[in-house]
C-alpha cells in the first residue's frame, strides 16, 4: 500500500462527514486534506483507541518527533510520507500538527474544563487549527477568512461536544464545563449514569444555541471572494449544522445513543452546498 493509498483509506473508513467535502476538491487539494486528516485521524485514535495513559503518551510523543522529522525532510510514517509534498504549495508546517498533537495531549491530561475559556482553548487546538489548515488547502485569499475558519472550527467542535456527550461520559470525560453544569445544576454524575431531566435538557439547550452563535458568525466572516473556494468547508458546516438540528428535534437525546446523518444525506447536502454556493 502506498503512501496515497493509506491516507485515502484512513479518511474513507473514518466515515466523517468532511469526506464527503473532500470528494468535490481538484486533485491536488483533495490529496492535500485528505492526507493531513489523516494524520488528525491517526493522533486522536491515540487518546481514543489507546486504554493505557502511558501508552498513549508515548505514542503522541512519537508522533511529536515525527512531525519534526519530517518537516526536516526525514518522514517515516505513510501518513507524513503523503503530507510532505504538500506541506510547502499549501502552507502547512510543522506548528500545525504540534498543535493538533497539543490538543490530543490534553485529551489524555485532563478530562473536565472548570469554564468556557478552558474549553475554547482545547477547541482551537482541535478543530480551530485544522480548519485553518484546511481552509488555506481549499485556497484563500483574504487573511479574514482564517478567522472565519477558527470560528467554524468551534462551531463545528461544539456540535461534536453535544452529539457525543453519552460517547465521552463513557470515557469518564465530561467536555461540558463545570461552570455550565452548575449553572443549570447538573451533576457529574448524572451525565456519568446517562440521567436525564428538565436541568440537563436546558443545560444542552444552551450549548447548542452558543454552537448556532458560532456558525452564524463564521458564515458572517467569511469574504466574498473566498466563498467559492472554500465550498468544502461550508458543506461541512451545512452537515454538522444539520446534526445539531436533529440532535435538537430529538430533545438532545444524546446520553444513550449517538445521533448520525446517513453517508446518503451526507452526500445529498454536499451536492447541494456545491450547486447553492457562488
Amino acid at each position: 500500500m502506498t503512501p496515497e493509498q493509506y491516507v485515502q483509506d484512513k479518511a474513507a473508513k473514518s466515515g466523517s462527514s468532511f469526506y464527503y467535502a473532500f470528494l468535490f476538491l481538484p486533485p491536488p487539494r483533495r490529496a492535500a486534506i485528505t492526507a493531513f486528516y489523516a494524520f488528525c485521524r491517526e493522533v486522536d485514535d491515540v487518546v481514543d483507541e489507546v486504554q493505557d495513559p502511558g501508552v498513549a503518551a508515548t505514542k503522541l510523543a512519537w508522533w511529536r518527533k515525527e512531525a519534526h522529522a519530517a518537516f526536516a525532510g526525514q518522514p517515516s510514517h505513510p501518513v507524513t510520507k503523503a503530507l510532505m509534498p504538500h506541506s510547502a504549495p499549501f502552507d502547512i508546517r510543522e506548528d500545525h500538527l504540534q498543535a493538533v498533537i497539543d490538543g490530543c495531549q490534553m485529551d489524555l491530561d485532563q478530562s473536565r474544563y472548570l469554564d468556557f475559556p478552558g474549553l475554547a482553548r482545547y477547541c482551537h487546538l482541535v478543530a480551530g487549527i485544522v480548519g485553518e489548515v484546511a481552509s488555506s488547502i481549499f485556497g484563500r485569499t483574504n487573511p479574514q477568512t482564517v478567522q472565519y475558519a477558527h470560528r467554524l472550527g468551534l462551531a463545528m467542535q461544539l456540535t461534536n461536544i453535544i452529539r457525543d456527550v453519552g460517547d465521552d461520559a463513557r470515557r469518564g470525560r465530561i467536555y461540558l464545563p463545570v461552570s455550565e453544569l452548575q449553572q443549570f445544576d447538573v451533576k457529574a454524575h448524572e451525565v456519568l449514569n446517562r440521567g436525564y431531566s428538565e436541568r440537563f435538557t436546558a443545560l444542552m439547550k444552551f450549548q447548542a444555541e452558543r454552537a448556532h452563535r458560532c456558525y452564524d458568525e463564521a458564515i458572517a466572516l467569511l469574504p466574498a471572494e473566498d466563498r467559492k473556494a472554500q465550498k468544502p468547508g461550508l458543506m461541512m458546516a451545512h452537515i454538522y449544522r444539520t446534526l445539531l438540528r436533529e440532535i435538537e428535534a430529538q430533545n438532545f437525546q444524546v446520553l444513550h445513543q449517538r445521533t448520525s446523518l446517513t453517508p446518503l444525506r451526507k452526500l445529498w447536502i454536499a451536492a447541494r452546498t456545491n450547486w447553492t454556493v457562488h
